[in-house]
């Protein structure tokens, strides 16, 4: 839904990819800052429940995070590591955010009352569970399809509407709505993940139905 916004950006953050290369950061180095940063906040903002803080650090670490194009693109473009790089630490930051979601969800639970009856907490937990792996399918599916010579960028939920999504959800609940909004806001993010591994796993069934390549039998 946000990809249409990448060029915009990419000229938005301009600027700071300039200053970052003037004093020597390479791309490598801003990849790893911000994955290690997005991991360590995560943790923290699930632990001690501060949602605002928590999503606005968060916010600034996915601007840093996506200087490494930029950078790289200022200091004569990226490497096949560097893609290879950024690809696996935004795994490990996807995975942190939702980590932070679901220990704060677990800490909601574990300090309520016997007495209370809210079982948003629980739907949120068990749907951030579910979003680990619609999040990790999504990114398999197109790593796959490209494996195989195919195309498969598609789907109504990519990375970074998966990021609003989750922060969003985060800020309001930290500004003193129930968690439920977060926890509707994970129920969102299930759903739309469901429907984006389809939408991959049809374009390129699609795609491969009309120009067939041979299979490789060392591929599992």
């Amino acid at each position: 839904m946000f990809e249409h916004l990448r060029k915009p950006w990419k000229r938005l953050i301009a600027p700071i990819a300039r200053g970052l290369v003037s004093i020597g950061v390479t791309a490598n180095v801003v990849t790893i800052v911000g994955a290690a940063g997005t991991v360590l906040v995560s943790i923290i903002t699930g632990i001690t429940g501060w949602l605002l803080p928590g999503a606005i650090v968060l916010t600034i670490l996915v601007i840093f995070d996506s200087l490494d194009g930029s950078v790289a693109a200022l200091s004569g473009g990226g490497t096949q590591f560097g893609a290879f790089l950024d690809s696996t630490l935004d795994r490990i930051a996807d995975w942190a955010i939702l980590a932070g979601v679901i220990i704060f969800f677990h800490r909601l639970i574990a300090t309520s009352s016997s007495n209370d009856i809210n079982y948003w907490p629980e739907i949120g937990m068990y749907a951030a569970l579910f979003s680990v792996m619609t999040s990790f399918v999504t990114s398999y599916a197109r790593a796959r399809a490209e494996a195989e010579g195919f195309d498969a960028k598609n789907g109504i939920a990519t990375r970074s509407d998966r990021l609003v999504i989750i922060l969003v959800g985060m800020a309001l609940t930290g500004v003193g709505l129930p968690p439920a909004i977060l926890a509707c806001c994970m129920i969102l993010l299930a759903i739309l993940g469901v429907v984006t591994v389809w939408q991959r796993i049809w374009h390129v069934s699609q795609s491969m139905s009309t120009s067939p390549k041979p299979a490789d039998p060392s591929h599992e």
